[in-house]
């Protein structure tokens, strides 16, 4: 038997627990659903709540900022749209997205939101749009999933790029990666994992643009 093979086994393993788990689950919702009426069969809309209110004290003790463009975030085609995706950890090549659960809108779009509200707190923020001369902040989304580690087991994962600029030159660059536990191995738990790993996000994003010599800053 081949080595490529062997190291396949513990992928197909976890794929076919993983494919079992959410089967039941499934099975379970549907005819719990079906006992009562057929609100089983309509999808399910998810979005990333307000933000925490425990954050604010942390934000409004860190340094202000200087009003600040932030773009709307960019995102592969997997990311712009409402679907949910997860993935078995360690097969980068297949990814899958739940039947009956969506985002409210593209996480692109929610994380641009999610941005803008977490800085609001520390600085004006702006659109690309707007007029006024300001350092801009432009991010791209690499991933947003829910990750498996095992049938059980799962977290939802964030990993993105930020881009900092003025005055047309780029002033600052990084990789930034965000990751929460899921509280169970479904969309519910997956959206509220992604929805732990985007405050954190915003929170590194945040201590990350106080550490860069912005124009205007006090």
């Amino acid at each position: 038997m081949s080595r490529q093979a062997t190291s396949s086994r513990p992928l197909l393993s976890l794929g076919r627990a993983l494919l079992a788990a959410l089967v039941a689950s499934t099975l379970g919702t549907l005819v719990a659903g079906c006992a009562g009426n057929q609100a089983a069969f309509t999808d399910v809309r998810y979005d990333l709540g307000p933000l925490e209110a425990q954050a604010a004290p942390a934000a409004s003790a860190s340094p202000a900022l200087p009003p600040l463009k932030v773009l709307e975030v960019s995102a592969p085609p997997p990311l712009d749209n409402d679907g949910i995706l997860y993935r078995i950890s360690g097969d980068a090549q297949r990814e899958s997205r739940y039947a009956n659960s969506r985002w409210a809108m593209s996480p692109a779009r929610l994380l641009t939101q999610r941005l803008r509200s977490s800085l609001a707190s520390r600085a004006t923020v702006l659109s690309g749009a707007d007029a006024v001369p300001a350092p801009m902040l432009k991010v791209e989304l690499n991933e947003f999933e829910q990750v498996f580690d095992s049938a059980t087991s799962s977290s939802g994962v964030l990993a993105a790029r930020a881009t900092l600029m003025q005055g047309g030159k780029v002033i600052a660059q990084r990789s930034f990666i965000a990751r929460a536990p899921a509280s169970s191995p479904d969309a519910a738990g997956g959206a509220a994992a992604l929805r732990a790993a985007s405050d954190d996000f915003a929170g590194q994003i945040g201590t990350w643009l106080s550490g860069q010599a912005l124009a205007g800053t006090p």
